[in-house]
């Protein structure tokens, strides 16, 4: 038996393929770099991070995009020897924007773990896409089309255009594929079986009343029928199920002829309903789960699927509601891989594992210098907290609802626009942070700073001056929930609370007045917002 997510944190948008008796799956990353998260398996249960797809600026510039755009959705498939990436870069966002931007890329690789490719920009039609590679050897582009016309339905169908790898360009006319008025339709995936062209669809919105829909057709420009049921997999009518925002799957075939779904869901904490009111999601199902924050962002889950007499697609274990655990795989031994450490000690660029991510920049010596002082991490001051550009910031995904990141950090501030330390992460828009900085009257110090949907904030009570404490200080932060606490020490035996117990639920998908999709992510930052090229040393971080 396995439980679902089978991976945990801010991994969504699962595309799975496989390669003999290998799995590989891409998650999205949104405004962290390097993007497209690649994971390994050879049992589709136990998964190993083997790097990023988009490594370079030039595969994916992020300066500047908003919080929750850049990379959405990947599509990973395999065909002709090599991997093939679909990915797309949303540059415009925001609540009452009609456009999108969604730019559309495409690279390849010989090996997983790479060397990907430099893109070929294919279109901005919309964004989730995929890459069908047809039995004929054909290979089709299939998207969503964006509508931005006023009075217009912005999700205006599924359409799909041929792809020629040798001119490296799309040809030939768009085809619209099919159209469900008034429905947000988008996450395309296709799949050839039995004399038809099967579409997946998520459907409904990323949020509590997502789902998978399906449709099938003889030819691949349709006309297609629409499936007879709902959806294939949802929890929109179950509020009290574990696993929630069901929905965006991908299908895959094992060895031993079993079909697979791997899909995003949600594991929300149930907090007062007062505390969701600044909620945009004002839908039926957001009532039905006010106060329901997931800190944890939208995971990757896995479902047995059947197709059935008739030929449509249904879960195994039957209805449409996810399993929370259910058999392993037949016929695949289980193939558990060595736990990764919780705690990375800074002895060299490659102590960087593939869970670290920067914010919207690569990781480079201009500001993530493991030279200068072998043995610890030396991170520049970089830009403010809200900056969509060049901030000094390494994070990592937080995986579970109770857990505790320690650092050890030697900071020497001069002024108040100089601070360092460790931080939790929703957003530029709502996180907490515990930092070294300078005041005017104290000295230096270890204060809370933090974001509320974008007010900033330093809480008068959350200050802690240590002019006589060592060099290097320790920072920490103790999460359990929905409860977040702070701590300092001067030693890392005796520790200090800094300031309250916070509300962590805040760090969340389903928090403040914007629609956005990531997840907590926890790490190490340095800031100089005066540009005077103040430095933090970092001696190791520990998340567990």
């Amino acid at each position: 038996m396995f439980h679902n997510p089978i991976l945990p944190g801010f991994r969504p948008d699962p595309s799975i393929c496989r390669v003999g008796d290998d799995y590989y799956l891409a998650t999205s990353t949104f405004e962290w770099f390097p993007a497209v998260a690649l994971h390994h398996s050879r049992d589709l249960v136990n998964w190993r991070p083997v790097g990023h797809a988009l490594t370079r600026r030039s595969q994916l510039d992020l300066r500047g995009v908003a919080d929750s755009a850049g990379s959405w959705a990947p599509s990973l498939s395999h065909a002709d020897g090599k991997f093939w990436l679909i990915y797309t870069n949303v540059v415009t966002t925001g609540m009452g924007r009609p456009f999108k931007d969604p730019h559309v890329f495409l690279v390849t690789a010989e090996r997983i773990e790479g060397p990907w490719s430099e893109p070929v920009r294919l279109d901005s039609i919309g964004f989730d896409p995929s890459l069908f590679h047809d039995d004929d050897g054909r290979k089709w582009l299939l998207n969503m089309q964006w509508d931005f016309r006023p009075g217009r339905h912005r999700f205006a169908g599924i359409v799909a255009q041929e792809y020629d790898p040798r001119a490296q360009r799309l040809v030939g006319p768009v085809h619209e594929l099919l159209r469900k008025e008034n429905i947000l339709c988008e996450g395309p995936n296709m799949y050839k079986r039995g004399g038809y062209y099967y579409l997946t669809l998520a459907e409904g919105g990323t949020g509590w009343n997502h789902g998978v829909s399906m449709a099938r057709a003889r030819t691949l420009n349709g006309p297609y029928e629409l499936d007879p049921a709902e959806a294939v997999l949802t929890t929109r009518h179950a509020p009290d199920h574990p696993l929630q925002k069901a929905g965006h799957c991908e299908l895959v075939e094992t060895v031993a002829g079993e079909w697979w779904m791997t899909h995003l869901c949600a594991r929300p904490l149930r907090t007062s309903a007062a505390a969701n009111l600044n909620s945009p999601d004002k839908t039926a199902s957001a009532t039905a789960h006010a106060g329901d924050r997931c800190v944890l962002g939208r995971e990757t889950a896995l479902q047995r699927v059947i197709w059935t007499d008739d030929g449509w697609l249904r879960l195994a274990h039957g209805g449409v509601l996810p399993a929370v655990e259910l058999p392993a795989p037949a016929g695949l031994a289980p193939h558990p891989w060595p736990a990764l450490p919780a705690r990375t000690n800074f002895n060299g660029a490659a102590s960087l594992d593939a869970r670290w991510q920067s914010l919207r920049r690569p990781v480079d010596a201009s500001w993530c210098d493991f030279a200068s002082r072998p043995g610890w991490l030396r991170l520049a001051g970089g830009e403010s907290p809200h900056s969509l550009h060049d901030q000094s910031f390494l994070a990592r995904r937080l995986e579970t609802f109770r857990a505790t990141a320690t650092t050890r950090v030697e900071f020497a501030p001069t002024r108040y626009t100089q601070f360092a330390g460790l931080a939790c992460w929703y957003d530029t828009r709502t996180n907490y942070a515990l930092r070294v900085t300078h005041d005017e009257r104290l000295g230096r110090v270890v204060r809370v700073q933090l974001s509320d949907d974008f007010v900033y904030a330093e809480p008068v009570n959350a200050v802690l001056p240590i002019g006589d404490w060592p060099a290097a200080v320790w920072l920490r932060a103790v999460i359990d929930r929905a409860e977040l606490g702070f701590f300092a020490s001067p030693d890392g035996a005796v520790w200090t609370q800094v300031g309250v117990i916070y509300d962590f639920s805040k760090v969340s998908d389903d928090y403040g007045s914007v629609l956005h999709f990531t997840g907590a992510m926890i790490g190490l930052s340095c800031h100089d917002v005066a540009g005077q090229r103040a430095h933090a040393d970092f001696e190791f971080f520990e998340l567990g």
